[in-house]
This record gives structure tokens, C-alpha cells and sequence, in this order.
């Protein structure tokens, strides 16, 4: 278990998973990391998830009860998770990562948020898990 005061960054898919009850979330024991991050405000959400869930609201890939952005608004509110902005430094992070990562750039900023704040990146992706392996970044594995 990692320290429940450490920062703890959600891919994408995880942040959907934690708001709409995911199995896979719920089966994998990464929901006691962030049940205990979260008791000290340590959840952390990138500004290009936002835009990750807009868009695949946008394909049909996903579908809310109600208006994707006011999901987005209620997923930010719950308590103990905070919204990463994109700073320059995460972008110049994103693309500068050490040694092969793939060019998707949402996963790019994810993966250098989590870099720049030093946290542990939850996430169900096998590039960025593979990536984690190497010790580039810290990574929970769903």
C-alpha cells in the first residue's frame, strides 16, 4: 500500500471507473489506494482527462444520465479530488519523456503530470504500466 499522503494521479479510464462503479475497479484492490489518498485530498484528475471524457462522451463511447460537462463539474466535486492544470512544465514534460513512450498526448500528459508531481499514476494502460516498470514513472496497475 502506498502512503495515503501521497499524491495519486487517475488515468482516464479510472476516473470513469471510480464514478460509475467499475468491476474491473473494484476487483483489481486499487480502491483502497485511492480510498486512502482521497482521505487527505490526494486524488489528483488531469485537465486533458477532461478533455479525454469529452471526447469519447462525443463518439458515443461513453454516456451520461446527464450533460457531460456537468458530470465533469460533479466528478471534480467529489471530495478529496482536484483537477492537475497543464502547466508549461507538463508540457515541455510531455514531450521530453525519457526513453520509448508512445505519442499518444493524452497519455504523454498524464504520465508527465504524474512525473512533475511526483505521484503514482493508477491506471489500467499497459503501454504506461510497461512504462512504470522501467521507473520512469510510479504506477499502481488495475
Amino acid at each position: 500500500m502506498i502512503n495515503p499522503k501521497d499524491i495519486v494521479i487517475l488515468d482516464t479510464h479510472v476516473w470513469i471507473w471510480l464514478l460509475t462503479g467499475g468491476k474491473k475497479l473494484e476487483n483489481s484492490g486499487c480502491l483502497a489506494h485511492i480510498e486512502n489518498a482521497a482521505k487527505y485530498g490526494n486524488i489528483r484528475v488531469s485537465a486533458i482527462s477532461v478533455w479525454e471524457v469529452g471526447m469519447l462522451e462525443a463518439k458515443g463511447r461513453i454516456k451520461f444520465p446527464v450533460e457531460c460537462i456537468d458530470w465533469i463539474n460533479k466528478a471534480l466535486s467529489v471530495p478529496g479530488v482536484s483537477l492537475v492544470p497543464l502547466t508549461p512544465e507538463i508540457a515541455v514534460e510531455s514531450s521530453q519523456l525519457p526513453d520509448k513512450f508512445h505519442g499518444d498526448p493524452a497519455d504523454r500528459i498524464i504520465v508527465a503530470s504524474a512525473r512533475k508531481l511526483g505521484a503514482t499514476l493508477i491506471t489500467h494502460d499497459k503501454e504506461i504500466i510497461s512504462y512504470g516498470r522501467k521507473m520512469f514513472v510510479k504506477v499502481i496497475p488495475v
